[in-house]
């Protein structure tokens, strides 16, 4: 094992020595919360620590979807969870995405209100969901302020060229973002606030003592005033008693197509599937629910039962009678629970944390962290 012993004077006193604030996890959360912390401590020596040489949980991986809730999707929640806390995680992430684009202009973020769609196969299906649709726009107007966000398309078969669906609950206030030029945008602004960003340290334990906190890294030692850990799917690994737990996201994302048709974002199937486009390109990823114990792992390599099964709806339904091939493939890790809502709190005397976004980190991640460079602050 290499330790810190072998840096040069320099390098300890200016990156490793009397930190006060340690952040575990470069990530949406891990940022927002380095960023809020400058904000109240202009004279803090920050640092966030990252064991990969990009955030290697959901933050870069994710498919940038700008959303908060597809019909489907809410109104199974409804059905196993209470209404209070239905509605209070939507608040949560609607609020989490305005606080986003606050952060950064929509050029940074190459932010589109496309809306979205949330696509239905079963015409027994419509049956049950019309009837709901008037109730989940009273309850989102509460939220948003804006009416009529949900609205029903019969003809996205004909629009897009897919084939079989019955039609789409449109979501007029959602939207896309391109996750690379957020991963841009937030590396400017550590960099601009002075907050020390180290790559390639893996926190493999932490504890306490009368000084503040230890993380015992695979470089070594590091101390700080104080730590807070945002590294979501990968909590567990670190706090194994910690109420999250992994859920691989695998992606893929075609060859350009000529003349796609298909433009906006989509859900299907209570969002575990979705899909849009990238410029010429669809991106797909989904379908941990095909083999929910399998998909709880931290390993990142993708499996033929998931990258078929998207293969299969993407020249079956989605795209069909066209040639393509598959460019990219990759896995993302997010953080979930028995509940869905997030975990924010102190686990120690000078640390907290601040994961299970449950999938929804574009949208919730920036509320999260400044949540939880509070706690960290008092």
């Amino acid at each position: 094992m290499i330790q810190f012993k072998q840096l040069s004077f320099w390098e300890k006193v200016t990156l490793l020595e009397n930190i006060d604030f340690l952040i575990v996890g470069s990530g949406i959360v891990g940022s927002a919360c380095a960023l809020e912390l400058r904000r109240g401590n202009p004279d803090a020596k920050i640092a966030i620590l990252e064991r990969s040489y990009l955030p290697l949980g959901a933050s870069t991986k994710n498919a940038g979807f700008a959303c908060f809730g597809s019909v489907t999707e809410l109104l199974d929640d409804l059905e196993n969870v209470s209404e209070e806390s239905v509605w209070n995680t939507v608040k949560l992430r609607y609020e989490g995405l305005e606080r986003l684009l606050q952060r950064f202009s929509k050029e940074d973020l190459n932010y589109e209100n496309c809306g979205s769609y949330d696509l239905i196969t079963g015409e027994e299906d419509l049956a049950v969901y019309h009837p709901k649709l008037d109730y989940l726009n009273r309850q989102i107007e509460f939220i948003t302020g804006q009416k009529n966000c949900y609205s029903f398309e019969k003809n996205v078969n004909g629009k897009f060229g897919f084939k079989s669906f019955k039609g789409g609950y449109f979501n007029r206030l959602e939207g896309a973002i391109d996750t690379g030029k957020l991963l841009l945008a937030t590396q400017k602004d550590l960099a601009k606030n002075g907050i020390i960003v180290l790559n390639g340290i893996e926190v493999l334990q932490i504890h306490s003592d009368q000084n503040g906190v230890i993380l015992e890294t695979n470089y070594g030692e590091i101390r700080a005033k104080k730590a807070g850990i945002t590294i979501n799917g990968f909590a567990k690994k670190l706090l194994p008693k910690l109420a999250v737990e992994p859920a691989r996201a695998q992606v893929l994302v075609t060859s350009e197509i000529k003349n796609l048709p298909v433009k906006g974002t989509f859900h299907l199937d209570k969002g575990y599937y979705y899909f849009r486009n990238v410029g010429n390109r669809i991106l797909f990823g989904g379908g941990r629910n095909l083999d929910f114990k399998a998909e709880n792992t931290f390993d990142l390599n993708q499996t033929n039962l998931i990258q078929n099964a998207l293969e299969k709806l993407l020249r079956e339904q989605i795209i069909p009678d066209t040639r393509f091939s598959i460019d990219y493939r990759w896995s993302g890790t997010m953080g979930v629970g028995t509940e869905k809502g997030p975990v924010i709190e102190k686990i120690g005397q000078n640390t907290a944390v601040g994961v299970r976004l449950g999938g929804m980190g574009v949208a919730i991640g920036s509320l999260i962290g400044e949540r939880l460079a509070r706690i960290l602050n008092d």
